[in-house]
């Protein structure tokens, strides 16, 4: 007769597995039958969540259904009227899944940021870096750039020393950089929000050059890193190795991105 399958107990794994085991329940110990109800945006889209699994990853929810202290604690709903329901969506696929789906289009990021900042109200580290790892992933295999419309979303959205705020401006640095003009939208907007210019410069000196990388000025054998036809600051007309790219974003207004073929 086949003898009975059964788990091995915690005490006979070994200590780092204990505590592994500790931290993170496995998945059938947080479908509990304890369920919540969340209504998400103006139509109150109804989610049934499992409440174990939710508070197990948010100290947000944890606070909300758990602390006693919370006189709204004993309900077992909760609203988000200002939420989009594609970003929630997203959100209860990563919960159940531990997954993101990959973004086919530029379109597909809007939501993925909405997702982010949702990680980020509901105090989820692990979902605020896989969707962070999720943006720059796109971008860097489809060779492109955040677009200003992007850029200043996250801003809008965000405060000082933010992760994906620290991803995009980074790309930017770099894209501005090795471009041969500044495109005119991202000039105004460069004029407009101190901010995003200083964290630029700022991402620029985390590169660290050598100073003989970098043209000096106050060196009167060098060219100076300025073309000799051209007088004062004003941009390459004709540019190089990025002038498809100033034109398809010009052309766009300012979308979601900008290509780039080099890295």
């Amino acid at each position: 007769m086949p003898r009975k399958w059964t788990s091995p107990s915690t005490s006979t794994l070994p200590l780092s597995h204990q505590l592994l085991h500790q931290l993170i329940p496995p998945l059938h110990r947080l479908l509990s039958n304890s369920l919540v109800d969340i209504y998400i945006g103006p139509e109150n889209t109804h989610w049934i969540l499992h409440e174990k699994l939710l508070c197990h990853h948010s100290p947000f929810f944890r606070h909300r259904f758990y602390n006693k202290s919370n006189s709204s604690a004993s309900s077992k709903t909760f609203g988000l009227p200002d939420s989009d329901d594609l970003p929630f969506e997203l959100f209860v696929g990563w919960l159940y899944s531990k997954s993101l789906r990959y973004p086919e289009q530029e379109n597909d990021i809007g939501p993925l940021l909405d997702l982010y900042f949702l990680s980020e109200q509901f105090e989820i580290k692990k979902l605020s870096d896989d969707v962070v790892e999720t943006v720059r992933a796109f971008y860097h295999n489809n060779e492109t750039y955040p677009g200003l419309r992007r850029v200043q979303y996250v801003y809008a959205n965000t405060s000082e020393d933010n992760l994906m705020r620290e991803m995009m401006v980074n790309s930017i640095a770099r894209y501005l950089t090795l471009s041969d003009t500044i495109p005119q939208h991202w000039e105004n907007a460069l004029k407009k929000n101190g901010q995003l210019s200083v964290d630029i410069i700022r991402s620029i000196q985390q590169w660290h050059l050598e100073g003989r990388s970098v043209p000096d000025p106050r060196d009167a054998s060098q060219d100076r890193g300025r073309e000799q036809s051209k007088l004062g600051f004003s941009t390459v007309e004709e540019g190089h190795s990025m002038a498809d790219q100033i034109k398809k974003e010009e052309d766009t207004s300012a979308g979601g991105s900008q290509v780039n073929g080099n890295h």
